[in-house]
């Protein structure tokens, strides 16, 4: 077999679980929330005053977090799945 056609029917990536969606739901969820709020800055200002930079500085943290704990929580599945034996025919 070509090694192009080897590539080709050899998965790259686990199959994803609940857990890894509902993860990068929610890290989707605040990136979302954290652009609306970086472009609703003056308007949050006027609703919240000086609390509108903190609030975007915590949903930038959060994010920040939740990307490296998305990131990890994939490796290690994808590492896994591939680690696995095959059935070879």
């Amino acid at each position: 077999m070509p090694l192009w056609l080897d590539f080709l029917t050899t998965p790259m990536a686990a199959p994803e679980t609940c857990g890894l969606r509902r993860l990068r739901y929610g890290w989707q969820a605040l990136c979302l929330t954290l652009a609306a709020s970086i472009l609703a800055q003056g308007e949050l200002r006027e609703l919240v005053g000086r609390l509108a930079p903190a609030a975007t500085g915590v949903l930038l943290a959060a994010a920040v977090m939740t990307t490296l704990l998305y990131l990890g929580a994939k490796h290690r599945a994808d590492t896994a799945f591939l680690d696995m034996p095959r059935e070879t025919e």
